[in-house]
């Protein structure tokens, strides 16, 4: 009765510890990092429930050592452990005299391969490899003699030979070629089925390759491409993810994953933000990770993480200029302008692409002048742009805007036309133009501008606004602009300068109830926009009754 408890635990050792040689195989032979875990995960079982086997030890030094959870030395030491419960284990010392060879350590690896070889009789073949690849390194470093030579020579053939009575090798080498041979028939199936457009038939092939074979890291990973290629994003994202599940150390799975979910799933930022943080952990392209994730923190708001992301890929390529114009944005929405206008003049110096910089010189002249105030540099670096792109409307419109902000009509009117000449179809042009127009008393120039950005957008609000202003407070036509304040409330409700220039232009017929109507719809949408100044819509209000 007092021996059943150990031998129960012995049994239960011995479960535990052919449950972790089966996944160690099928991680040799599938790569699937799941097999990994849980090989792991059985030998520091089997090593809780009995220490004293020996195996346990450097099979788990081997493991851990893979996934970098423990140095060589520690991995050498482990062996220790083993050879200390089992002197003459012939794999502890192949594993120890492997992980001597890793430290540098060619001596005492020489030592462990050659006990292994005296201990193993004719299944020695693998210690006897191990020590000529001990030998040809010792010849490859001229540290060697003729002696040396002939070893080599001697234990690479005999080890070459002898494989064939190496059962343990010549089982595994069988599992690899069966399962490579499965694994290629599957993958050849389902690519050439790809290759004529017979996506189903593809499909069906790799999910037969994934319940034949159990390489899922594989046959997931060519589902989700294929998945892809249809455009059904969604069973994409889930094969990429199960792939990622068994493999995680797949890096290009990855990148996939963080790709789509980023590109079709906008609403899953934390969850694409997740994987971009995990590539990092891979140590490769971080700049470009660092570079993605700074947007990612920007459609977050999150302007700290931003800045801290985009400086961290900027830094890691400093003479990159999109890293410095993201790394200028970011800071421009933290509100810390003096370094966006230091990054961004960086950004302007590199210089990749004219029409790119031009884009570039016009946020930077934008903060110059709006937040700044500082209208010549604003104006030097507006016209810098506009050098390097003559087409960029966009930067001529923004100076025309900042000669209207310092009262030089006459340059703001010869810009917008600048502008206009270089797209006749700009709407916005026009009607900048012809509110330059209107400031300068050139007011049937400026009805023909209005009219003309109304024709090329009926939908512009402010053109049909503005120009209803022209008839009434230029033209004095207070009926002719009527139809036009009409319009622009019709296009935007909130618009609450249309309602009170409609009720200006009622005033001003002498039909005082529906001015009054509108003047106090104007003061009731103005308690929400903000637009307009209370006091000078009451007093209207009230003029018209005195």
């Amino acid at each position: 009765m007092t021996n059943t408890p150990a031998i129960t635990m012995d049994n239960k050792a011995s479960i535990l510890l052919e449950e972790a040689r089966t996944a160690h195989e099928n991680y040799l032979i599938k790569q699937q990092d799941s097999d990994l875990e849980k090989a792991i995960e059985y030998y520091i079982d089997a090593i809780k429930i009995n220490p004293s086997i020996s195996e346990s030890y450097y099979r788990l030094a081997s493991l851990l050592l893979l996934k970098g959870q423990i140095s060589v030395e520690g991995a050498i030491e482990q062996c220790k452990t083993a050879l200390t419960l089992d002197p003459d284990n012939i794999n502890a010392h192949i594993y120890t005299g492997y992980f001597q060879c890793l430290n540098g350590n060619f001596d005492e690896a020489e030592k462990e391969f050659k006990l292994a070889v005296n201990n193993s009789g004719k299944n020695s073949a693998r210690p006897r490899l191990f020590l000529s690849k001990v030998l040809f390194s010792r010849i490859q470093s001229h540290n060697s003699s003729i002696k040396d030579v002939m070893r080599f020579l001697y234990y690479f053939l005999s080890g070459s030979m002898m494989i064939m009575w190496d059962c343990p090798s010549i089982k595994m080498f069988c599992k690899f070629l069966a399962n490579d041979f499965s694994v290629f028939s599957y993958k050849t199936l389902g690519e050439t089925f790809e290759k004529m457009k017979l996506f189903p038939s593809a499909l069906e092939a790799y999910s037969k390759g994934l319940e034949k074979t159990c390489q899922g890291n594989l046959f997931y990973q060519k589902m989700g491409d294929l998945s892809l290629e249809c455009n059904n994003i969604e069973a994409s994202m889930d094969c990429y993810k199960k792939a990622y599940e068994l493999n995680p150390s797949n890096r290009e799975v990855l990148i996939k994953l963080a790709t789509i979910c980023q590109t079709y799933f906008p609403d899953k930022i934390d969850e694409t933000i997740d994987y971009y943080n995990t590539l990092l952990d891979f140590g490769a392209d971080m700049d470009k990770i660092y570079y993605e994730l700074g947007h990612l923190y920007l459609n977050k708001s999150d302007k700290i993480n931003a800045v801290s992301a985009f400086k961290l890929a900027q830094e890691s390529n400093p003479e990159n200029p999109y890293y410095n114009n993201s790394l200028a944005y970011a800071y421009i929405k933290a509100e810390l302008y003096d370094d966006a206008i230091e990054y961004y003049q960086q950004a302007i110096k590199l210089n990749p692409d004219a029409e790119w910089t031009s884009i570039v010189c016009h946020a930077l002249g934008a903060i110059y002048a709006e937040v700044k105030n500082n209208y010549d540099a604003a104006e030097a670096t507006f016209n810098a742009g506009i050098v390097l792109d003559p087409n960029n409307i966009d930067i001529q419109l923004s100076l025309g805007d900042l000669y209207m902000t310092q009262g030089d009509l006459d340059k703001a009117i010869k810009t917008y036309c600048d502008a206009v000449t270089t797209d006749p179809t700009n709407y916005l042009a026009y009607a900048k133009t012809g509110l330059a127009l209107w400031e300068k008393d050139y007011l049937e120039e400026s009805i023909v501008a209005f009219h003309k950005s109304i024709e090329l957008n009926p939908d512009f609000e402010i053109a049909q606004n503005n120009l209803g202003v022209v008839y009434l407070d230029g033209l004095g036509d207070p009926k002719e602009s009527v139809e036009y304040f009409k319009n622009a409330i019709n296009i935007n409700p909130n618009y609450t300068l249309a309602y009170f220039n409609l009720g200006r232009a009622y005033q001003a017929i002498g039909d005082k109830a529906l001015a009054a109507e509108y003047f106090q719809m104007t003061m009731d949408l103005n308690k929400i926009t903000q637009e307009l100044s209370e006091k000078e819509i009451r007093e209207r209000l009230y003029d018209l009754f005195n």
